[in-house]
């Protein structure tokens, strides 16, 4: 291998290490992991993340040095959103890696769930016949902004922090099927908790938008 050879290729990889270092935080990946489901301001994403202001901006500017983040200033606030479709995929593709390749994040995952419900087992593709023909009512628990930039088809959107003074919004007579971000995310959890505690019969979707979108299923956006 020539000179130049060994230089083009050296550049490439110091390129590639950019990336490697900016995803090298576990608090970019969650950050990363937030915006896949809608375009969210810095204090939004702070909140969500469990980070003061400060630090989640750094993280933010770091993500957005490798373009993998994009911002947009509306009046006082910025707001950020993942710069293309591909940022997504890959967040999900790492995710996928690692639950293959590391046991640990089996093991973290059990323990949290013991004794807490099984996940829904249908496909997406059985869970919204499911939908169309009335037996189950899906319902969407994360923030409004986040289900308006897309859902499962005929979702009910009530987030988390509403859904104990609406339950008399859902059917009785129905199995709820709650999601909320994907797999490791709480919410749909502590939702079938709330419902089973107030006679619902309601079961937790693992899946997430990104991995419905991955699956090539139907993702609706705005009211309906």
């Amino acid at each position: 291998m020539g000179r130049a050879d060994r230089q083009f290729k050296d550049q490439v990889y110091v390129q590639l290490g950019r990336l490697g270092k900016a995803l090298g935080s576990p608090k970019r990946l969650e950050l990363l992991d937030l915006l896949a489901q809608a375009p969210r301001t810095v204090e939004a994403l702070a909140q969500a993340a469990g980070l003061n202001l400060a630090n989640a901006s750094k993280h933010l500017q770091a993500l957005r040095a490798v373009r993998l983040v994009a911002a947009r200033k509306n009046g006082l606030y910025v707001s950020y959103r993942v710069s293309s479709l591909t940022v997504t995929m890959f967040s999900r593709a790492l995710r996928r890696l690692a639950e293959e390749r590391l046991a640990e994040i089996a093991d973290v995952t059990r323990r949290y769930l013991d004794g807490r419900e099984g996940l829904e087992p249908v496909d997406g593709k059985e869970l919204l016949k499911r939908v169309r023909s009335g037996t189950v009512t899906v319902l969407d628990v994360r923030p409004r902004e986040e289900y308006l930039a897309g859902h499962i088809p005929g979702a009910v959107s009530i987030p988390l922090s509403q859904l104990g003074r609406r339950l008399r919004e859902l059917p009785r007579g129905r199995t709820i099927v709650a999601y909320c971000r994907g797999p490791y995310c709480v919410l749909a959890l502590k939702a079938i908790e709330l419902l089973g505690k107030n006679g619902f019969q309601a079961i937790r979707l693992a899946d997430g938008i990104p991995d419905w979108r991955a699956k090539r299923l139907p993702v609706a956006m705005g009211e309906k």
